[in-house]
C-alpha cells in the first residue's frame, strides 16, 4: 500500500507562494518539502535575534551555517522525540516530562535525564525548564559523581582522600569539574603520584653542600664571574707573552672617555665589559686588587663564602673553586617533583606512606561511568533550547512569515531593532556583517539605505546596522547626522550615518527630486565660482603684497603719459550689441507673456501641470518601478544568506516599515511669530495692490490681447480715425471736379 503524502498548504507572503507551516505534522514532514520551495536555502549561525546556543545545536555539521538538511535532521529528531508534534509551534521553553515519547530512544534518554535534573534540584512535580538546564553548576553542585570523570573534595568523605586531591590541585592546578569546582582526573592523579616519588628519590640522593647553607649563594656569583676570571687569565698570560700589547690588553682609557661625561649609573652594561681587573702580565689575580666595579659586589661574597688561603687566586685555584661545586651542582641538575616541592618533604613522604592513588583512581572511574547520563542531561538543554526557537526559526527560513507580520511587534531574526531618525522611526534594521559585499549588492534592493555606526556606554566594540527609510521625504538625512538605534534588548546606542544609498523613498518624493538636483547643482556652481573667485582674488593679492620691485623709479622730472581721451566710436559697436540683445530678450519675454495670457485660465492651468509632468514625469516613473522592485534579498545575501525566493517590499508594505511623527491638528500660537500686521490687513493690501495693478496695466493698454483696451487709447483712434475720413472726404471732391472738366 502506497504511503500517503502529506498535504500542503500555502500562501502569498511578499508578494510570492510560499508553504505555510502550521502544526506539528508540518514540521514532522519537513524533509518531503522540495527545497525549491524553500524562502531560505542556509544562513549563519550567529548574528541572528535568535539564542547563538540554540543556532549551534541546530547546525548539526557545526560549520557556522544552517542549510535545508540541518532543519530536516532537526525536525526529525525533535518531533520523534515528543508526543505531541503541535508543542513545538507555541514555542515554549518548558515541557512536562510526560510529553517525552519514551517508545523513542531519544525520548526516552530526555525523560530519563529529565528526572534526574529535577532530582538533582531538588525539585517537585514533572515540568522542566530551560532555566533549570541553563545552570549545569547548580544541577550538579550536590552531587558527588556527574560523569565528567573529574573528582573533587565533596566527591570523597576520606580525609586522606580529601588532602590528597587538594594537594594535587595546588601542585598542578586542578582542572574544572562540572560542579564548577576544581578537581583532578585520572591523568592528574598518575602525575601527582609519580612526582611524590620522584621528589622523594631525589632527596634521600641529596649530596652535601660544600659551604651549607651559602652554597647555592656561592654557586650563583661563581657561575656569573666564571667567564670573566677566565678571560682575565687569558689576557694576563697574553700579556706575559707580549708585554708590548699589556696596554692594549688593559682597559682602554679612550673606552673611559667615551662615557665619562655621561652618568655613569646607567653605563653598567659598558663598565661590566671592561676586564675583571687591571692587567699587569702575572697569570694570577691579587686578592688587594681592585676589581671592576660592575664585578666587585659578586666578588667579594664569593671570596667572602669560599675564604681562599692565599693572597692570590690562580687559574687552578679558580678551577679547583668550580670543582667543588660540580657533585652538588649535579644533583641538584637532576631534580625531579619539583611541582611538589612546596608541600614539605614530609608531606610528601606522609601522601607516599598513605598511598591513595589506586583509591582516587577508583572514584574517577566511578564518576565516569556515569558519562551517558551526564550527556544526557546536556541533551535536555538541547531539546528545550530547540523546543524554544525552533518554530520562529521555521518562521524565518521556511517562509517569511514573521517578517511579512501585520503586528508590528513581530520581527524577523535578522530586524535588530529600531532607528530614530528625522522624526521617523525605521524598523527594517539589520546587522552589518560584511561592509565590503553591502557595497556591492545594497544598491540592487532598490531602497533607501542608511548605513550607521553605533556605540554605547555598556557594551564595547562598535555596531554597524543598515536601516530602509521607506516612508516620508530624504529631509535632513545626510551622512554624519546622529540618531539613536534601539537594540531589540532594549539597549541604546548612539548612531551616526556613515553612508547613504539613494533610491527612491516614495513617487511623491520622487516628483520633487529634479528640483531638489537641480537645486544642489546650482548651489553647487554658485559655490565653486565664488570660491573660485575669492581664490584667484587672494593669489593676486599676495602676488601684489610678495612681489619685489625690479626697475628703478622714474625720475623725478619725468613727465606722466598722456591719458588716452575716450574715444565714443570705439564703444558705439558694444553699446550697439548690447541694446539689440536686450531688445531681443525682451521682445522674447513679451511674446512669451503674450502666449501665456493669451490662455484662458484652464488652459494656463493645463500648460503648467504639463511642464511639471514633463519635468518630474520621468522620476516618478523610475521611482514606481523602482518602488515595485524593492527586494530584501540583496541586504540578506550581502550578510551570508542564500535567499532562494524574491522576497519584495510592496509599496503598502514598505509604509509599515517606518512611522513618521504625525501631531494632533491644533491651534498654537508661536510666542517668538514676527510680530506684523495681522492677516486680514495683509490680504486687504495684497488686494489692492493688486487692484493697482491691473488697472495700471489696463490704462496702459496692455491687456487689449484680454479683449479690455484702455480708454485712453480707444479716445485718441477715434480721432485719428475721423482725420483720415475727412482727408479722403476732400480728395475724393477733387477727383469729382477733376473729372467733371
Amino acid at each position: 500500500m502506497a504511503t500517503k503524502k502529506h498535504v500542503w498548504n500555502y500562501d502569498n507572503v511578499g508578494g510570492s507562494t510560499r508553504v505555510k507551516i502550521t502544526t506539528g505534522a508540518d514540521i514532522a514532514h519537513l524533509g518531503e518539502l522540495d527545497p525549491k520551495k524553500w524562502t531560505v536555502l542556509s544562513c549563519p549561525s550567529t548574528g541572528l535575534e535568535i539564542d547563538e546556543k540554540s543556532l549551534k545545536y541546530i547546525d548539526t555539521d557545526n560549520d557556522g551555517r544552517i542549510r535545508v538538511n540541518d532543519i530536516v535532521i532537526t525536525a526529525k529528531w525533535m518531533t520523534a522525540a515528543i508526543k505531541d508534534a503541535d508543542l513545538l509551534i507555541k514555542g515554549n521553553d518548558s515541557i512536562d516530562i510526560e510529553q517525552f515519547n519514551q517508545e523513542d530512544a531519544n525520548g526516552k534518554r530526555l525523560y530519563n535525564s529529565s528526572k534526574q535534573i529535577l532530582a538533582n534540584l531538588g525539585k517537585e512535580g514533572t515540568v522542566i525548564s530551560l532555566a533549570e538546564t541553563k545552570d549545569s553548576t547548580a544541577i550538579f553542585a550536590k552531587t558527588a559523581f556527574n560523569g565528567d570523570g573529574i573528582i573533587t573534595e565533596l566527591t570523597t568523605t576520606d580525609l586522606d582522600e580529601k588532602a590528597a586531591i587538594a594537594a594535587a590541585v595546588k601542585s598542578f592546578g586542578g582542572v574544572a569539574d562540572r560542579s564548577g569546582e576544581m578537581g583532578v582526573n585520572a591523568e592528574l592523579i598518575e602525575k601527582f603520584y609519580q612526582a611524590l616519588v620522584d621528589y622523594a628519590a631525589w632527596q634521600a640522593a641529596a649530596v652535601e653542600a660544600p659551604y651549607g647553607a651559602d652554597t647555592d649563594k656561592a654557586i650563583a656569583a661563581y657561575t656569573a664571574l666564571d667567564a670573566k676570571v677566565k678571560d682575565y687569565f687569558v689576557r694576563a698570560k697574553l700579556a706575559s707573552f707580549s708585554p708590548e700589547s699589556a696596554a692594549k690588553l688593559d682597559v682602554q682609557t679612550a673606552l673611559i672617555e667615551t662615557i665619562s661625561a655621561d652618568n655613569l649609573t646607567g653605563k653598567t652594561e659598558d663598565i661590566a665589559a671592561y676586564p675583571i681587573a687591571r692587567i699587569t702580565g702575572k697569570a694570577e689575580l691579587s686578592l688587594d686588587a681592585t676589581i671592576n666595579p660592575a664585578w666587585a659586589g659578586q666578588f667579594a661574597t664569593l671570596m667572602g663564602i669560599v675564604k681562599p688561603t692565599g693572597k692570590v687566586i690562580t687559574e687552578a685555584d679558580w678551577a679547583a673553586i668550580g670543582a667543588a661545586f660540580a657533585a652538588y651542582n649535579a644533583w641538584k641538575a637532576a631534580k625531579k617533583g619539583a611541582e611538589v616541592e612546596a608541600l614539605g618533604l614530609d608531606t610528601i613522604k606522609k601522601f607516599l606512606a598513605d598511598d591513595k592513588k589506586q583509591a582516587l583512581l577508583d572514584l574517577v572511574a566511578q564518576d565516569a561511568a556515569l558519562k551517558e547520563a551526564a550527556e544526557g542531561i546536556d541533551m535536555v538543554d538541547k531539546f528545550l533550547h530547540i523546543y524554544r526557537d525552533f518554530y520562529r526559526l521555521l518562521r524565518n527560513f521556511v517562509t517569511f512569515q514573521d517578517f511579512y507580520s501585520r503586528n508590528k511587534n513581530v520581527r524577523a531574526v535578522f530586524q535588530c531593532g529600531r532607528l530614530l531618525i528625522d522624526q521617523r522611526e525605521c524598523r527594517m534594521c539589520m546587522k552589518v556583517a560584511d561592509m565590503g559585499k553591502h557595497n556591492t549588492m545594497a544598491a540592487a534592493s532598490g531602497m533607501y539605505l542608511v548605513y550607521c555606526d553605533c556605540v554605547t556606554s555598556t557594551k564595547p566594540g562598535k555596531l554597524a546596522i543598515v536601516a530602509a527609510v521607506t516612508v516620508g521625504e530624504i529631509g535632513d538625512l545626510a551622512v554624519g547626522k546622529n540618531a539613536i538605534f534601539y537594540d531589540n534588548d532594549g539597549l541604546v546606542w548612539d548612531a551616526v550615518i556613515t553612508k547613504i544609498i539613494d533610491n527612491p523613498i516614495s513617487v511623491g518624493q520622487a516628483f520633487w527630486s529634479p528640483y531638489r538636483r537641480l537645486a544642489t547643482t546650482i548651489e553647487n556652481l554658485i559655490n565653486k565660482s565664488a570660491a573660485d573667485k575669492d581664490a584667484a582674488m587672494m593669489k593676486d593679492l599676495n602676488t601684489k603684497v610678495n612681489s619685489v620691485p625690479t626697475t628703478a623709479p622714474a625720475a623725478a622730472d619725468a613727465k606722466a603719459a598722456p591719458a588716452q581721451p575716450f574715444d565714443i566710436g570705439k564703444f558705439a559697436g558694444i553699446f550697439a550689441a548690447f541694446g539689440m540683445a536686450l531688445g531681443m530678450i525682451g521682445t522674447a519675454l513679451a511674446s512669451l507673456a503674450k502666449g501665456i495670457f493669451a490662455l484662458k485660465w484652464w488652459q494656463l492651468i493645463a500648460a503648467f501641470v504639463g511642464i511639471m509632468l514633463v519635468i518630474s514625469g520621468p522620476a516618478m516613473v523610475m521611482a514606481w518601478m523602482k518602488l515595485r522592485r524593492r527586494n530584501i534579498a540583496p541586504l540578506l545575501n550581502a550578510n551570508g544568506w542564500a535567499i532562494n525566493a524574491a522576497s519584495k517590499i510592496s509599496i503598502p508594505f514598505g509604509e509599515t516599515l517606518t512611522d513618521i511623527v504625525r501631531f494632533p491638528k491644533l491651534k498654537l500660537k508661536d510666542p517668538y511669530a514676527k510680530k506684523g500686521f495681522p492677516t486680514w490687513k495683509k490680504w486687504a493690501i495684497s488686494i489692492a495692490s493688486l487692484i493697482v495693478l491691473v488697472a495700471g496695466l489696463w490704462l496702459c493698454n496692455l491687456l487689449k490681447w484680454a479683449g479690455a483696451p484702455s480708454p485712453l487709447f480707444n479716445k485718441n483712434k477715434v480721432e485719428v480715425v475721423e482725420a483720415a475720413e475727412a482727408v479722403e472726404a476732400v480728395e475724393v471732391a477733387d477727383t469729382v471736379a477733376v473729372a467733371a472738366e
